[in-house]
């Protein structure tokens, strides 16, 4: 076959264990399948053989399935939730299948040739099972799933091109589970439940799509995204039990560096080329980022010009500083909203100080300020100067109120699933009428306490950036509830630059650590930071939902590039006595 691909023009097929053509470069699978000539029935007779993998049915009405073909499944849904969410339909149909396409290649699950000692086992494991009965005519399950769709089907056998071992025991509803867990070989990344979000969030780079990594995981812990609950969404016919359980049920929250390491990993285990570039207009730059956290932390607009020369100052705004290369190191560890903050955070410090004491007292100057002012009516209502004490206190009071209602939505978080697992009818019923009954009982103590039963949570809409914030503040606000038309005035001196009025910077830490050895570049312990500086990082670690050390590391990072020359300066030797 020499036809050229239709999606690279390459020349370089492969073929499935199915009898399917796929390109090699670009994985683009085609419906062209191979022509197999047959002498046993009569001469010059052409056989055409349709590869469409086996389907192995149980006695219980089950199907033999894979635990890939579950990922692949888990992968689907989330992207599939993304759309509705206004991602662009190119991460499901394009991008990501072509991740998911080459990482089956590279961990040698699908697109490869099997080993032979893979194919001895799959002999020997055929001949072991008893418990299933063979249709090799009939389609695999993954295309049962979805026949009219192409995305996120590999369109090869997994049946045939994954090793079997003794089919579908008693101890899972899959086939390969216990040797999926077994397999902890470092030659390729096994799947997991966080590395489904990691593919996802490097769709969303790649596409440069104006969905972070922490909006990513606050979906994902607002169930816009299925990742805790998941087995609901498996068909009846894929029955989940025993080691199934240990791989697809999940019993704590997604962790953004996990996430984000696994992404990192992906990438350079697959071999993508460079990302697309973060150009000044993309959402993802600094820039355009630190508009968003400054209106969502309720800060003044005129801080948007310092983050501004702090960037370009250190210069992060540049390309190469903020597109992803999987090959190279510098830019590994970057990560868009975490450096946003940590902007706002070393811009509050320069012209605040944030030590406990020179903060209050600009607050108390901008107090003076503003009365006098408002006597003598020398400034419009518009612009008074921003005090941060009375910032402190309408902040802090709602971020209070939201991260106690956050923490009771985490408290009634139920991690069991809500579909009945593998088992008989009769068990499935009594099961059924078990959690109708507790949920009965529920809503009706629920109105006996006087509480309201909790509203269905809307996607957020798409196209609207207030939509996905979380502190929510307009000029329609109560009255000096709204900071963002405030001055910076009490803060800067009367200079052409203006030049911040305070003299002092404090360092977070005086030395880097090395990542290698101690995990972190820098450690966090509340206690030994001003109670101002801890405000700021818990504000803004409660909107990325992240923890405080991440946001502190960053900060870190950025200050030992702005004062590298200081903390680099070596002390002058004294001179001695002269002669």
């Amino acid at each position: 076959f020499r036809e050229r691909c239709a999606q690279c023009s390459e020349v370089n097929w492969g073929l499935t264990d199915a009898g399917g053509f796929y390109c090699r470069s670009c994985h683009n699978v085609i419906e062209r399948t191979r022509e197999v000539v047959s002498a046993d029935f009569s001469c010059n007779a052409r056989v055409r053989t349709i590869g469409r993998g086996t389907k192995r049915h149980r006695k219980d009405g089950g199907c033999e399935w894979y635990v890939c073909e579950g990922f692949q499944l888990v992968l689907r849904e989330q992207a599939e939730a993304l759309a509705a969410l206004g991602v662009s339909p190119q991460l499901k149909d394009e991008v990501l299948v072509r991740f998911w396409r080459c990482y089956l290649q590279k961990s040698k699950q699908a697109y490869c040739i099997r080993p032979a000692e893979a194919a001895a086992q799959e002999s020997a494991g055929c001949e072991s099972s008893t418990d299933v009965d063979s249709d090799p005519g009939t389609p695999s399950l993954l295309q049962l799933l979805s026949e009219s769709e192409g995305d996120l089907q590999s369109e090869v056998s997994f049946a045939s091109s994954t090793t079997r071992l003794s089919g579908s025991t008693a101890c899972s509803g899959s086939v390969d589970a216990s040797m999926y867990l077994r397999d902890s070989s470092g030659h390729k990344l096994r799947m997991t439940m966080p590395m489904t979000l990691s593919f996802c969030y490097m769709a969303l780079l790649w596409l440069r799509e104006p969905i972070t990594l922490s909006d990513l995981l606050r979906f994902v812990v607002e169930g816009h995204i299925p990742y805790l609950n998941v087995l609901q969404h498996f068909p009846e016919r894929m029955q989940l039990s025993g080691l199934d359980l240990k791989i697809f049920c999940v019993e704590s929250w997604p962790a953004y560096e996990e996430v984000h390491d696994k992404m990192l990993q992906l990438a350079a285990f697959l071999e993508l080329p460079r990302f697309p570039e973060v150009t000044p207009s993309c959402f993802l730059h600094p820039d355009m980022l630190c508009i968003r956290y400054l209106m969502e932390a309720n800060l003044p607009d005129e801080l948007h010009s310092w983050t501004c020369l702090l960037v370009q100052k250190l210069g992060l705004g540049a390309a190469d500083a903020l597109t992803l290369l999987p090959a190279g190191e510098a830019t590994s560890r970057v990560m868009h909203d975490l450096l946003a903050a940590a902007l706002i955070v070393v811009v509050l410090k320069l012209l605040f100080l944030l030590d406990d004491h020179y903060e209050w007292m600009l607050s108390d100057l901008a107090e003076e300020r503003n009365k006098s002012n408002t006597e003598a009516q020398m400034l419009s209502p518009g612009e008074p100067c921003f005090e941060l004490k009375k910032w402190y206190q309408v902040v802090s009071s709602a971020l209070d109120v939201e991260q106690k209602r956050q923490d009771e939505e985490r408290a009634k978080c139920q991690w069991r699933s809500q579909k009945p697992l593998s088992c008989s009818g009769r068990r499935r019923s009594r099961l059924l009428r078990r959690r109708e009954t507790a949920v009965s009982l529920q809503r009706q103590f629920g109105k006996l306490s006087g509480r309201e039963p909790p509203a269905a949570t809307q996607p957020p809409a798409h196209g609207h950036t207030a939509a996905t914030f979380q502190l929510q503040w307009s000029q329609d606000s109560p009255a000096g509830s709204c900071f963002h038309g405030h001055s910076l005035q009490a803060a800067l001196a009367s200079c052409s630059p203006p030049r911040p009025t305070n003299p002092h910077y404090w360092l977070c830490t005086a030395k880097l650590c090395s990542r290698r050895l101690c995990g972190r570049q820098a450690h966090y312990r509340g206690v030994d930071f001003p109670h101002s500086y801890r405000f700021v990082l818990r504000l803004f670690s409660f909107l990325l939902r992240v923890e405080p050390s991440c946001i502190h590391e960053q900060v870190c990072l950025l200050e030992h590039k702005l004062f590298h020359r200081r903390l680099t300066r070596k002390p002058r030797a004294s001179r001695g006595p002269r002669k």
